[in-house]
């Protein structure tokens, strides 16, 4: 399995001054600490620049430079960061079904991981963007489960195939549709090829974030920021400028944002776009 290098690094900025013993509770704390506290984003493929997913990229980018991911990153570094723990885990991956029907057979285009804990399996997930779960989810129950903020429900086929619902408000959305097929490095690398080059993947030329606090999601889709509150309706506002974009990122998400004439001018193209 990849190692990582920067891994008491990694448990310092998920508030752990040692290693946690491989149990439940500390597989809910990992994942909850991790969404809430590294962002998922999409500055690389806004950019339209590569997106390396080795281990060392990865860590370097979202440990060493401050920034976020999305799952092909931040996935892969906390099922490492798993694996060095002790947890019995391992990669799979899905197709994106929200937005639309959630019997469409879309790419496989996400990756989460498989944790199996005293005999019971969870999907444990920290890259799904604005959607994220904040908790890991029993695998093998199609039962309500409540999380950190919204409840999630998982419906199995009989055939093999998994669908991941979240409730909004009185409506139940599917997220992804995936399986247990044991996938290789080459799944993966043909997966974020897609999703950060195709011209058709929803990333290439696109602004996505989103990062979790206790009882809300913060969300921005190119100049469009929201906040998602489980007790409240959502805020929503559009910016007007790339300064108020880099300013939450900044402050809001908890990037480093790269010092890019380039990406100034992207962003002031996004606003003009989205006015």
């Amino acid at each position: 399995m990849p190692l990582l290098t920067n891994s008491r690094l990694y448990l310092q900025r998920l508030g752990y001054d040692a290693p946690p013993a491989p149990t439940l509770q500390t597989l809910q704390e990992l994942q909850l600490r991790h969404v809430c506290t590294f962002a998922f984003e999409s500055l690389s493929t806004l950019m339209r620049l590569p997106v390396p997913i080795d281990l060392p990229s990865v860590e370097q980018k979202v440990l060493l430079e401050g920034r976020g991911g999305y799952c092909y990153e931040l996935n892969q570094m906390f099922l490492a960061l798993l694996q060095e723990l002790g947890f019995d885990a391992r990669g799979i991956t899905g197709r994106v079904v929200m937005g639309g029907p959630p019997d469409a057979h879309t790419a496989r285009t996400h990756r989460l991981s498989l944790v199996t804990l005293d005999g019971v399996r969870y999907i444990s997930d920290v890259g799904f963007g604005g959607m994220v779960p904040s908790s890991p989810l029993q695998l093998d129950t199609e039962a309500v489960q409540a999380t950190a903020h919204e409840p999630y429900r998982l419906s199995f086929d009989g055939q093999g195939s998994y669908t991941l619902w979240a409730q909004v408000g009185e409506e139940w959305r599917g997220l992804y549709v995936f399986d247990l097929q044991e996938q290789a490095a080459i799944d993966y690398e043909i997966g974020n090829w897609y999703v950060s080059t195709h011209p058709d993947s929803p990333f290439v030329g696109q602004l996505k974030v989103a990062r979790l606090a206790p009882g809300k999601r913060h969300t921005l889709n190119n100049a469009h920021y929201a906040v998602h509150y489980l007790d409240r309706p959502s805020e929503k506002r559009t910016f007007d400028s790339a300064d108020e974009l880099l300013d939450v990122l900044t402050e809001t998400f908890g990037i480093r944002v790269p010092a890019s004439p380039a990406l100034r001018q992207i962003l002031d193209g996004l606003v003009i776009a989205n006015a």
